[in-house]
């Protein structure tokens, strides 16, 4: 069903429209003034806006700006009883999909209103166009990365809902892209959320979305991802990082098929595939009752593992040819390529970072070589391990800061190991945020080292 939201300051006018479109199997929203148009395109999040030019607080012009700076392709039609070309002009290089003069003319309306709702799916449909286009294919001829490929296209057709494991770096993300993108809900949008880099006050804000004054700092309500995602495909990220009250709530829905804002008790029904991924062992998390058993059963219906490329290196020459091209491409240099010593060289690599590493890799590679053929040697120098753990780790420090971030890597990694690479615990044992302790994973490289 269609979200129309009709803007108007005549009640007489609101109420004939909202009746019209009801018969019509719309569903309604209203607003008073231009200040409540916006605010409840943000709050509602409707397919399409009917939008009167005079009105109180803030005229429809100017609300018409603001719809547009936030929400590109949604499709506003203007309405106005003072019609004139030089408004509707002026009302088209705002962004304006259509403009009606009152009083209205039933048929004109409807017709002008399907055609927006079929411009503003045309419009979604060429955005996820463009980002499967953009998006990596998954590239390999292992039988290990084959199995996934097979997998993938066997759940990807059914509504069935996904977990994908695998270490950091083995591209969980562009699986669950895959199974999106061969589904029925490919023109519907793929709302990726990483559960473990959101702080645990907000994680449900996001997910669920918030009603203004539901805590400090919400100065305006907020649709959340389940929302955003309605008609597609929703992605939890590292969901094993979800604290446990989050847990709970998101049992709730997956149950229900429909979410409730923080500070409000209404239900939201929301039409959504869920896919979910983590880098933990969930089992072991049951066990120690960091994860529950219910859910686990509710987003496992279909696993799959993303193997590392440790056990797949067979594919390393297949990747490392494809992001050399890729990359030397977007970069605008000669295309180059790597002789047959320099691939069989990085292949006997445990790839520790996985994909994500064997990517960064090869660009440092293709800046840094001069020719157009990479040289095993250079393959080498780039793979050489860091300097001997006996020599002084500070000897390169030039500043103070760089002695700083050099102790700050060493002495996370230490924790790290510590606690075997479980970045929960390391957190909480530091008084962190996880999703700042994630922040610097990342800033500093570091990840899990490949276990035999």
């Amino acid at each position: 069903m269609s979200r129309v939201l009709v803007a108007d300051d005549e009640k007489g006018i609101r109420d004939a429209v909202r009746t019209i479109l009801a018969y019509e199997k719309y569903e309604v929203v209203l607003a008073e003034t231009g200040r409540e148009a916006v605010a409840a395109v943000e709050k509602e999040l409707p397919d399409l806006v009917l939008l009167d030019i005079k009105m109180p607080e803030m005229d429809g012009l100017e609300a018409l700006e603001r719809i547009k700076e936030q929400h590109p392709w949604l499709p506003v039609i203007m309405i106005s009883a003072h019609g004139s070309v030089a408004t509707a002009v002026t009302a088209t290089k705002k962004g304006a999909f259509d403009f009606l003069e009152k009083p209205l003319d039933r048929d004109r309306m409807l017709l002008a209103i399907r055609n927006g709702l079929d411009y503003g799916r045309l419009a979604a449909e060429n955005v996820q166009l463009r980002e499967k286009l953009g998006c990596a294919r998954i590239l390999g001829e292992s039988p290990a990365i084959k199995s996934v490929i097979e997998l993938v296209k066997r759940v990807a057709p059914m509504d069935a809902r996904v977990m994908i494991t695998g270490e950091n770096g083995t591209g969980k993300e562009l699986v669950a892209r895959a199974v999106h993108d061969l589904s029925t809900r490919s023109a519907g949008p793929f709302v990726a959320i990483n559960c473990a880099a959101l702080p645990n006050e907000l994680i449900e804000s996001e997910l669920f979305g918030h009603e203004l004054g539901a805590f400090t700092g919400a100065t305006r309500a907020r649709v959340g991802k389940f929302e955003f995602a309605r008609g597609g495909t929703i992605l939890l990220d590292e969901v094993g990082d979800m604290p446990l009250p989050a847990q709970a709530k998101l049992l709730r829905v997956l149950e229900e098929m429909a979410v409730q804002r923080v500070g409000s008790n209404r239900s939201i029904p929301v039409d959504v595939r869920v896919i979910s991924s983590t880098n933990q062992a969930v089992n072991k998390m049951i066990a120690e009752k960091r994860f529950r058993e219910d859910l686990f059963f509710r987003l496992n219906v279909f696993p799959i593992h993303v193997p590392s490329l440790r056990e797949r290196p067979d594919d390393v020459p297949v990747l490392a040819a494809h992001f050399l091209s890729e990359f030397c491409k977007s970069a605008g240099l000669p295309l180059k390529k790597f002789e047959p010593a320099a691939l069989l060289k990085m292949s006997a690599q445990a790839w520790p970072g996985n994909v994500r590493q064997l990517r960064n890799t090869v660009e440092r590679l293709a800046v840094v070589s001069a020719c157009e053929v990479i040289t095993e040697r250079e393959t080498a120098q780039a793979l050489a391990p860091p300097a001997d753990s006996g020599a002084d780790p500070f000897a390169t420090c030039r500043t103070y800061e760089e002695f700083k971030q050099v102790s700050e890597r060493l002495f996370l990694e230490q924790k790290l190991r510590a606690n075997a690479w479980n970045v929960s615990k390391t957190a909480e044992e530091l008084d962190m945020p996880r999703s700042n302790l994630y922040k610097k994973l990342e800033k500093y490289g570091l990840s899990r080292e490949p276990t035999e």
